[in-house]
């Protein structure tokens, strides 16, 4: 997992799937119970308390787009307009686990 943007108003991870097995071999490492399938994206809107992960084509749109912005820096404003827009997906409540 590596956050990848944290605002006043959005956070961004990313989840990568075969994290747990990366770990898995370091000493006194636990075995983990839930594999992922699947790397992906979750992107908190911290406004409504409402979170999204995105996976499949919809990590690899986003995907897209983190690769363009390692081209050309985005503006502020710019991040979170596009963090806005997959917001509106947003249906999961942020809880603690």
């Amino acid at each position: 997992m590596q956050m990848l943007y944290d605002s006043d108003t959005f956070a961004v991870v990313q989840i990568h799937a075969n994290a747990d097995e990366e770990n898995a071999s370091a000493p006194g490492a636990l075995p983990a119970p839930l594999q992922l399938a699947r790397h992906g994206f979750e992107i908190v809107d911290k406004r409504s308390g409402k979170e999204v992960y995105l996976d499949g084509s919809w990590a690899e749109l986003f995907q897209l787009r983190l690769n363009v912005w390692q081209q050309k820096t985005p503006t502020e404003e710019e991040v979170e307009d596009m963090l806005a827009g997959y917001a509106e997906l947003a249906h999961t409540t942020v809880s603690v686990h």
